[in-house]
């Protein structure tokens, strides 16, 4: 199936990363590899070459020619996918992370790097997204809705960091941060 003939989600509209939201934009990013069917250069290592041996039977000739030729075609494919998967990553990053993760080669490896980087679970990061829901206080001068949606969007953020909330629980602490009036 061609490449251009699958919907594929629009990434012109993905925050790049700055290293504060890895979690989301790696994700957004692996969908798409999903869906062009390269993300498998993200996990795995090229395949080695394989060449003729030098004696092979006449029998055997036809299918050593076959596998060297399979093989060429996986290393070709494999090439072009990782291509493919390194301008992606590299292009929905911030300047200053492009600048230091131009210099892999290899999209695996960029992967890894930014998953040790940035994907490492780590209280800090929780501390900050608890923190953030926590401060969280509505006020009368915007729409209730577009607030209720950010107090969401800040309980999702919570659950991502692998937090469970009570739904009892979050409504209540949610008619506590409406302004007192």
């Amino acid at each position: 199936m061609s490449v251009l003939s699958k919907t594929l989600p629009d990434l012109s509209k993905l925050e790049p990363l700055d290293g504060q939201n890895y979690k989301r934009w790696s994700q957004k990013l692996l969908m798409f590899f999903e869906q062009l069917e390269n993300d498998y250069v993200l996990f795995s290592d090229p395949p080695a070459p394989v060449t003729e041996p030098a004696a092979t039977s006449v029998e055997t000739t036809p299918l050593v020619i076959s596998t060297v030729k399979s093989n060429a075609q996986s290393i070709k494919k494999h090439d072009k996918d990782n291509k493919t998967a390194k301008c992606h990553l590299l292009n929905h990053m911030t300047n200053t992370l492009f600048d230091l993760f131009m210099v892999h080669k290899s999209a695996k490896t960029k992967w890894e790097l930014l998953k040790k980087k940035y994907g490492a679970d780590d209280a800090g990061k929780k501390k900050y997204v608890v923190g953030k829901w926590l401060g969280f206080q509505m006020v009368d001068d915007k729409p209730i809705m577009e607030q209720v949606h950010v107090y969401e969007n800040l309980c999702a953020d919570v659950v991502n960091e692998g937090m469970e909330l009570d739904e009892i629980f979050l409504a209540n602490v949610l008619l506590k941060k409406f302004p007192h009036s």
